[in-house]
């Protein structure tokens, strides 16, 4: 026998859950939120050495270039489409629209595979992506 004495009903423990893409966009959502935090420092970082002059932009230039750098920035672009999107999915819900589970978990589903299509998209109308030119058009006269 349990030791619970509150007449109140215990909440359900987390193992007895089944995870759903609606429980898991908003532990995303969450984590986004915490990650855009990382990622503003970072821009504010590199806004510092910017100001400081090359000698200090030089080595932050190189370590933003490396795979890593480039790796963290893309999930920053990410980060910021996902939290974005599913921000808007939260002013729905708090305007009282969109709580069929069916609908729910639909967008669920379309607001990630859209902020990976818009990362994407973002870094490469920007030309970040190495080796593709967004301006260059195939195909037309020279």
């Amino acid at each position: 026998m349990s030791s619970w004495t509150d007449k109140r009903p215990m909440s359900p423990h987390v193992s007895i859950w089944r995870w759903h893409i609606t429980m898991a966009g908003s532990i995303l959502h969450r984590m986004t939120g915490c990650a855009n935090y990382l990622g503003a420092a970072l821009v504010v970082a590199w806004l510092f050495v910017t100001a400081a002059g090359p000698d200090y932009y030089e080595p932050f230039a190189t370590l933003v270039g490396s795979i890593y750098g480039q790796a963290i920035l893309f999930g920053f672009t990410l980060s910021v489409c996902y939290h974005l999107l599913s921000g808007l999915r939260h002013l729905f819900w708090d305007a009282g629209k969109g709580f069929n589970p069916k609908f729910a978990s639909f967008m669920g589903s379309l607001i990630l595979l859209t902020a990976v299509v818009l990362a994407m998209a973002i870094w490469v109308v920007s030309g970040l992506v190495p080796g593709v030119d967004p301006l260059h058009v195939t195909g037309a006269a020279s």
